[in-house]
């Protein structure tokens, strides 16, 4: 029979265990929060190492080294999961929303992109996710990029998550480069003093039909965001307000293909459309039936 003073300490212990857990996962919060607001870009890219088999004939991306001024809205916030929305602001009276991030807390359903436009469905084990967040990170029409689950780190002075996951080419490259199918990201997100890092280590990867990758070359990304006061976004803040109902029906209908916990398989264009271009040409009163159906013909 168990004394009552080591059942005393086994009870403390938990009661200690459980309150780090909470204090922890509040800084995680704290953490993803901080990445909203008004932000000064600076967008970093440069290929490092390159593996083709010609040489003479290869020709590496050129570094980029671009700016922009962008507004990160915060869409849902609630204890396990955190949606932010970023729109770049060209000027007053152009917006372009650009990516989204959900953070889910001990999420274990993720889609992990395979290529083409496909993606894979994976159900993660309970235990190797506790205590983690997963990153989802979604286009510019809402459909799937990538997706990953690690842990917040802080810890000497340092706050960061990492992860490595796989995703279609950057928007940057998918009109200039068909000689790779898969980018494989590391990506860090660190908070700074001043803003928050996107830090990037890249592989541009060969994946046949077996799933075999070849490493064609490496690339190195750093976006750094500078937080600026609010007023410097109002345009974006005032764009989302206006449109926040058309791209909500947008992310409900992903919503219902997600949950069917399948694997994802999407047209690239329909009628020589991206879907990107379609939903973009719709008026902020467009209604839910009209976005599902424009969805609808390019699943697959």
């Amino acid at each position: 029979m168990i004394s009552k003073s080591l059942y005393f300490s086994a009870v403390m212990a938990l009661a200690c265990s459980l309150g780090f857990s909470q204090d922890k996962k509040q800084q995680d919060i704290k953490s993803i929060k901080s990445m909203c607001g008004c932000y000064e870009v600076k967008f970093n890219f440069t290929e490092t190492f390159q593996y083709p088999k010609d040489s003479l004939t290869y020709k590496p991306s050129e570094t980029k080294h671009e700016s922009a001024l962008e507004w990160v809205e915060l869409l849902e916030d609630t204890p396990n999961k955190i949606v932010m929305q970023h729109l770049l602001i060209v000027s007053d009276d152009m917006i372009i929303k650009h990516w989204r991030q959900d953070w889910l807390y001990e999420n274990t359903d993720l889609y992990s992109f395979d290529k083409g436009t496909s993606w894979k469905y994976k159900k993660l084990d309970k235990k190797a996710v506790k205590g983690q967040w997963t990153q989802k990170v979604f286009q510019v029409d809402d459909s799937p990029r990538y997706e990953g689950s690690s842990t917040w780190v802080h810890v000497d002075g340092e706050n960061y998550w990492s992860n490595v996951a796989d995703a279609p080419l950057p928007r940057r490259e998918q009109t200039k480069r068909n000689d790779y199918n898969v980018l494989k990201r590391r990506n860090i997100h660190e908070i700074t003093a001043t803003g928050w890092n996107h830090e990037q280590d890249n592989a541009k990867l060969i994946r046949d039909e077996s799933g075999k990758d070849v490493l064609l070359a490496e690339e190195k990304g750093m976006d750094i965001y500078t937080k600026v006061p609010d007023i410097k976004c109002i345009a974006g803040q005032k764009w989302w307000k206006e449109n926040s109902a058309l791209w909500k029906n947008v992310r409900d209908k992903w919503q219902t293909l997600f949950d069917r916990h399948q694997d994802l398989n999407l047209e690239a264009k329909v009628d020589r459309k991206a879907l990107y271009s379609l939903l973009f040409d719709l008026k902020p009163n467009a209604t839910k039936a009209e976005t599902d159906a424009i969805i609808n013909k390019f699943v697959k």
